[in-house]
């Protein structure tokens, strides 16, 4: 349990990790290589070295050299057999990526995690699979973890998927595919959502010179008998992370900024400084730095589809704006690390905030929060959300609080020390 003091918050800038979504991806990129590649300022999380463990497992050799510069020694597309279970945790990126990565290999991979991660849903990505000759099941045939999967067939071709869950599902085929002999085409059943992390793949692996192209939003095609080549990467900073810091900065009306970033990001929660300048927010961009301060907040009505991950954070602030918030389209939250439309929801009654909840949104009716004791559901995102309200109001405490550690292990020193 943690209880926050509220404290007077000043204009300040402060340094968030390496971003989770590209660690993993460049992990994997890396690993699919062909040699050595060094990448800097890789997110040592949780989440991250689950994916570390199992791309060890399938052949790869990560060395850390020091804080956040790790060596890679790729399989090169040829993995290694392992007879144990590869346990994942509730990484969900972890399973969906590396799960079109286990169908490269000739022999039978397990994919599990914990209790959560095994109600997570995974059917459409394991039929997608089998529609490529490929052995993909889940035993329990409930279509979740854990998974079985058995390549040896890597003739690619054509394939259809239902991505109106995850994102994570095409990301998956499409690092893949590169190594099919016809290649693949990729057929969506309807847009995808979370979109942006689609380019965020296509753009490293891009960097990794290999070649996948969007030709509509619903069809995609890669070309086979690609090779990864190794090199020099970087990981930028997190968006999602620098999102609660931008939060804090809307609701005390301070200029809090985030530096190291880039206007130019391919990080879909670029978006969230759009969404806070339309509550009412300034928002100030520098060479390398973004910075949000807040005024009088006024409610929006907000499509989040395409930044699931920035949702608790944009829901907090618009219990503090004047009139109604409608954050909609975002039925896929429900899939996450817990239900997060019914878990922010439930705690923002807590705070004496109004919420109406339906399938796919959120209604917030912005008042005078008050303090609560916030049940985390060991979601990182409830966990750090639910931390700034505390700077400015008494009362803020944090159930298990060391969840965070799966996305941004530094969290707690960043936020004592503002």
């Amino acid at each position: 349990m943690k209880t926050i003091i509220p404290k007077t918050i000043k204009d300040q800038q402060v340094v968030v990790p390496g971003s989770k979504s590209i660690s993993h991806r460049i992990l994997i990129c890396a690993s699919l290589c062909t040699g050595i590649s060094t990448i800097e300022n890789l997110l040592e999380s949780e989440d991250i070295k689950w994916t570390m463990n199992a791309l060890t497992c399938f052949g790869a050799q990560i060395d850390r050299i020091n804080e956040g510069r790790f060596r890679v020694i790729g399989f090169g597309g040829t993995l290694k057999p392992c007879e144990k279970e590869i346990y994942l945790g509730n990484s969900g990126t972890s399973m969906r990526l590396l799960a079109g990565i286990a169908a490269l290999g000739t022999t039978e991979y397990v994919l599990t995690g914990d209790k959560r991660m095994c109600e997570r849903p995974m059917v459409e990505l394991l039929n997608a699979l089998k529609r490529l000759g490929i052995h993909a099941i889940s035993p329990n045939r409930q279509g979740t973890p854990p998974v079985r999967i058995c390549g040896g067939n890597r003739q690619g071709g054509t394939v259809t998927l239902d991505c109106s869950k995850s994102s994570q599902y095409l990301s998956s085929l499409l690092m893949m595919g590169t190594f099919m002999a016809k290649g693949l085409d990729i057929s969506l059943e309807s847009l995808p959502v979370s979109s942006p992390y689609i380019d965020l793949t296509l753009d490293i692996m891009t960097k990794f010179k290999v070649e996948a192209h969007r030709i509509h939003p619903c069809l995609y095609q890669v070309p086979g008998q690609q090779s990864y080549s190794p090199g020099d990467f970087f990981v930028e900073p997190d968006l999602s992370n620098a999102g609660y810091f931008w939060a804090l900065g809307a609701i005390t009306g301070q200029m809090i900024s985030v530096k190291n970033i880039s206007q130019n990001s391919l990080q879909g929660d670029l978006k969230q400084v759009k969404i806070l300048e339309q509550m009412g927010c300034t928002v100030k961009f520098q060479e390398n730095e973004i910075g949000v301060c807040g005024s009088e907040l006024t409610g929006i009505d907000v499509d989040m589809s395409d930044t699931p991950d920035a949702v608790p954070a944009i829901a907090v602030v618009a219990g503090f704006a004047k009139g109604r918030t409608r954050i909609h389209n975002i039925r896929h939250l429900r899939e996450k690390e817990c239900d997060r439309i019914d878990a922010v929801s439930s705690q923002l009654l807590k705070m004496g905030i109004m919420v109406k909840q339906g399938d796919d949104f959120m209604e917030i009716t912005g008042g005078a929060p008050k303090g609560a004791r916030i049940e985390t559901f060991n979601d990182h995102r409830i966990a750090m959300a639910f931390s700034m309200p505390g700077l400015l109001i008494p009362g803020m405490e944090i159930e298990n609080e060391t969840c965070v550690e799966k996305s941004f292990p530094n969290y707690w020193e960043i936020f004592d020390a503002l």
